[in-house]
């Protein structure tokens, strides 16, 4: 009786270390257990509760070893069920998936938790095919009563795009809860428009503050800033739903997406008041709402407000420490991340996103024997080097101009490289004018992607460059017959708590006449400021040829942007605009000056990172 009441006492203490992620208490009950050799004793359930410990603590190599351990006349569906929620829920997504297929194999009681969890995870990985496999053991057994299940499986569905299916499965649910509703809306705000998401949202008979969140979102990523600042007056002061940590990690990261810096500092002023009005300091406790913040001011530009949120922060843990390293990276402060790696490694252990994060902030700032550096201290932290660390690399040596060296550490790769590293190293031969090995890297994109358009315009403009126009134009000519286009180049400027959005010679703006009469006085000024148009990309024959590709150069998306804040907004203003793709040449030169002769600060977030124009120089050193 006495030993039996020690494993209850110790499996007790196991319980408590994991609900309160005492994660050291629960390591040296552990190694007791194991020296004493108690772990081992017959009918103890010592190694299940030891398993369930490192599961709860999301040390999964450990829980699974445990796992592994447990005799299989002792392994009860709960086990297997908690280690497939745990590799749910740490991101474990493709593990998941294959534990559940063996518990299957194992003649495992599936239950309703097993199943949510499965569909939880075909809902990150957009995997149709394995849900609606999932979709068949649920009905087989028939846990289509459950709404529970039913609400994870209409989840799925949405997530991969089935909205038809959705709405059929909502339709038999006798049991309609404020899940099954808010599933409802999320699917069609994504997939069928805003109007159509306000009348299912209309339509709920009762709203929870996820559902508020949902549609907030929605409106947040259209650009609706009026909109949603009266959405969210509802919402918490006339309906009363507060702001929980979750719904401002939704928020938040919705501005971060939507690069919608009034509601972020919106949300942040909120988190602020909520706390001093429970009594607490004015810290951010909460981790994952002050890693949101961290993000979120990081990819709306404001890189300095990004730093403060997060030395204020009394705890930070390794995603904290990856959200600020790739923010100083997107703005170009390199030297920034290596210096504060030291401090990282004192308070928390880096991962694989930790150095995919310092390797981009190196490429970013060109600091090649710093990024070596780091890339051989990945094994000191027991790190084996991923597809994205080799890709940082060869983007690293790419932008310093060592192709030839990027193009040997991308074929000793472990693994074939992929688009993004063959991109990468194609972009830099651009930069580098390396058109034999451009042509050899092209040629390996457009077998892994036919419709890869990028390679094929970057390849005619290297041909241009090399007085080759007549490739250039064959190639060009050949994406017209297939019926590939270019991706059109858009960016989008906050004015007045409105986004505008902008298209290459774009003429659908109410205001079009006078921001093309502002692009002008803008180019000639510029112009006798020394501004010269880069045409080093331009495919012509003819003068007048030409002068039309001229003409749209200056109406690229990022100029007319850039003219519509300076009309509307007072001087001195600074100016943040977003574009889809890269900035070209031109428009980088061009901002430069612009910014010198308007006196203003443009910020540019391109599909790369972050440039700051400033007094006529850029932030990226004309390194990017």
């Amino acid at each position: 009786m006495k030993c039996f009441l020690s494993y209850q006492k110790v499996r007790f203490l196991l319980r408590q270390c994991a609900q309160r992620s005492f994660l050291r208490p629960g390591k040296e009950l552990h190694a007791v257990l194991t020296t004493s050799g108690l772990k081992k004793a017959p009918r103890s359930y010592l190694t299940n509760a030891l398993f369930q410990f490192y599961a709860a603590s999301g040390e999964l190599v450990t829980a699974h070893k445990l796992f592994d351990e447990i005799p299989l006349s002792e392994k009860d569906n709960v086990d297997w069920t908690t280690l497939l929620s745990s590799f749910s829920r740490f991101g474990w997504l493709v593990d998941s998936m294959k534990l559940f297929v063996e518990m299957t194999r194992e003649s495992v009681e599936i239950d309703d938790v097993s199943l949510v969890c499965l569909f939880c995870v075909c809902s990150k990985l957009e995997d149709l095919k394995f849900g609606e496999q999932g979709h068949g053991v649920a009905v087989k057994m028939g846990f289509l009563t459950s709404v529970k299940v039913c609400n994870a499986l209409m989840d799925m569905y949405g997530k991969c795009g089935f909205v038809s299916e959705v709405k059929r499965i909502f339709e038999v649910l006798e049991e309609k809860s404020v899940v099954s509703w808010t599933v409802v809306l999320d699917t069609v705000v994504k997939w069928e428009g805003l109007d159509r998401g306000r009348e299912v949202f209309d339509q709920m008979p009762e709203r929870n503050a996820v559902a508020w969140t949902v549609l907030v979102a929605g409106y947040l990523g259209a650009g609706f800033t009026r909109e949603v600042l009266e959405l969210l007056a509802e919402m918490v002061f006339r309906c009363g739903h507060g702001l929980n940590f979750v719904t401002l990690c939704s928020m938040l990261s919705a501005c971060a997406q939507s690069g919608n810096l009034v509601i972020g500092r919106w949300v942040h002023v909120y988190a602020l008041k909520k706390a001093m009005m429970m009594g607490e300091e004015v810290t951010y406790d909460d981790v994952m709402v002050g890693t949101a913040m961290v993000d979120m001011y990081a990819k709306c530009g404001n890189i300095d407000s990004s730093m403060k949120v997060f030395r204020l922060m009394p705890k930070r843990n390794v995603v904290t420490w990856n959200a600020m390293f790739s923010g100083l990276a997107m703005h170009g402060k390199g030297r920034m991340v290596i210096d504060m790696f030291p401090e990282m490694v004192r308070e928390v252990k880096p991962d694989d996103l930790t150095f995919t994060a310092v390797l981009s902030a190196c490429s970013h700032s060109g600091m090649v024997e710093e990024g070596w550096r780091c890339f051989h201290c990945l094994r000191i932290y027991n790190l084996e080097p991923k597809v994205d660390h080799y890709a940082c690399m060869v983007d690293l040596l790419g932008r310093a101009g060592r192709i030839e060296e990027a193009e040997i550490m991308m074929r000793e790769m472990p693994v074939s490289p992929n688009e993004v590293v063959l991109g990468s190293l194609l972009g830099s031969c651009s930069v580098h004018r390396k058109l034999d090995i451009a042509e050899r890297i092209k040629q390996e994109l457009v077998q892994m992607n036919p419709g890869n358009t990028e390679c094929q315009i970057l390849m005619s403009n290297m041909y241009v460059a090399e007085g080759r126009s007549d490739i250039a134009d064959g190639l060009r000519r050949s994406l017209r017959n297939r019926g590939i286009r270019k991706i059109p180049g858009l960016s989008s400027i906050y004015v007045n708590d409105s986004v505008h959005r902008f298209s290459s010679g774009d003429r659908s703006h109410p205001r079009t006449k006078v921001i093309y009469l502002k692009l002008n006085e803008v180019i000639e000024r510029i112009r006798s400021a020394g501004y010269v148009l880069d045409v080093s990309g331009l495919v012509s024959h003819s003068e007048g040829d030409l002068e039309e590709k001229e003409q749209a150069l200056c109406c690229h998306s990022e100029k007319l942007a850039v003219c519509f804040g300076l009309l509307e907004t007072k001087p001195r203003t600074p100016l943040l605009v977003f574009k889809n793709l890269r900035i070209c040449r031109d428009c980088h030169s061009a901002m430069k000056i612009v910014s010198k002769v308007y006196d203003r600060e443009i910020i540019i977030r391109d599909r790369n990172r972050f440039h700051q124009f400033k007094g006529g120089s850029c932030s990226c050193s004309d390194y990017w």
